[in-house]
């Protein structure tokens, strides 16, 4: 009996080592087959081109091939769902935009899948804003948007790229940390916007750097603040709206890297390595600080907490400034 209890003692040992050095084998092995990544927006986009940039230098790492797919619509809801739909083994990722994360769920009560659906491998680049204000108008700083709001509350506006974009939910926050009533004022896009505070017709807009940049170093536009937490390489003379008197304000757009929820957490590791690694890359951080836009590589973990923090913030926004789905 002991012999035998012994015998089968060592068959279970054998077994399991067997299982765990399999199990070892195959992640070492990953990827063996090429990793679709779906962009949730039309090529073109600054997701679409950051991923692109990024595409051969996490090939060669990866030494594995990658095939990008364009599923745009909803505000991204119709790509991310089918990332979180998808089997999780690491060969289906999606490049997650911030408002399909942390805007549509507060938006609309019958999301097509919800956040938890998902898991973060890192946050790929953010996007600031900056305030500005059209030639004619007497305002230059934060303190000088308040003044005249708060001797006109409700006639003046501000202009953005469209209601539940960033842009408009950093208009909003405007107004609310500043303590002011102004006229948030919808476009089908940035162009449109810039369009109407250049010629005057709306006093004040919230818009993407590459759109205003030129204008506002030629003086057509007046540069209130960007709306990052850091000053923007691109326009390093422009104050935040924080270090303006807004204290703590931060709204960026911003977009990451995901997978399924119940992908292996040491094929996300391992994803995460690749992806950062090519994010510092000289040559393409260039190419993304030429969009507007700053690298932001960062842990799983980080990107998870600031999920989080970006979802709480908007939907307390959303909730006080009652902010509706278009």
């Amino acid at each position: 009996m002991f012999h035998i209890g012994r015998r089968r003692h060592l068959a279970a040992l054998i077994g399991l080592v067997t299982v765990v050095l399999s199990g070892q084998a195959c992640m070492a092995a990953y990827p063996e087959q090429l990793i679709k990544i779906i962009v949730t927006f039309p090529p073109g986009g600054s997701s679409d081109i950051v991923i692109r940039a990024l595409e051969p230098l996490v090939a060669a790492d990866l030494k594995q091939g990658l095939v990008i797919e364009n599923r745009a619509g909803a505000g991204g809801n119709i790509g991310m769902t089918v990332v979180a739909q998808a089997k999780p083994d690491g060969y289906t990722l999606g490049v997650a935009p911030a408002g399909a994360l942390t805007v549509n769920p507060h938006l609309n009560p019958t999301m097509p899948f919800e956040v938890k659906d998902l898991v973060p491998i890192t946050l790929l680049a953010e996007i600031p804003f900056v305030l500005v204000a059209a030639e004619k108008v007497s305002a230059h700083k934060p303190a000088d948007v308040i003044t005249l709001a708060k001797a006109k509350p409700g006639e003046l506006s501000i202009g953005h790229g469209g209601n539940s974009t960033a842009m408009h939910l950093t208009a909003a926050l405007f107004a609310q940390k500043a303590g002011v009533q102004m006229g948030l004022v919808p476009y089908r896009g940035t162009a449109p916007a810039t369009v109407d505070v250049l010629a005057g017709h709306v006093p004040f807009a919230v818009l993407d750097i590459p759109a205003s940049r030129q204008l506002i170093l030629e003086g057509k536009l007046s540069a209130i603040g960007v709306s990052s937490t850091r000053r923007v390489p691109s326009l390093p003379d422009v104050p935040t709206l924080a270090e303006g008197g807004l204290a703590g304000f931060d709204s960026v757009g911003w977009f990451g890297l995901v997978a399924p929820a119940g992908t292996p957490p040491d094929i996300i590791a391992r994803l995460n390595e690749a992806f950062v690694k090519a994010l510092k890359d000289p040559s393409v951080t260039e190419k993304i600080r030429t969009l507007g836009a700053e690298p932001a590589p960062t842990s799983p973990e980080a990107f998870a907490r600031f999920i989080a923090s970006e979802s709480a913030k908007w939907r307390k926004l959303i909730s006080e400034a009652g902010i509706k789905a278009n």
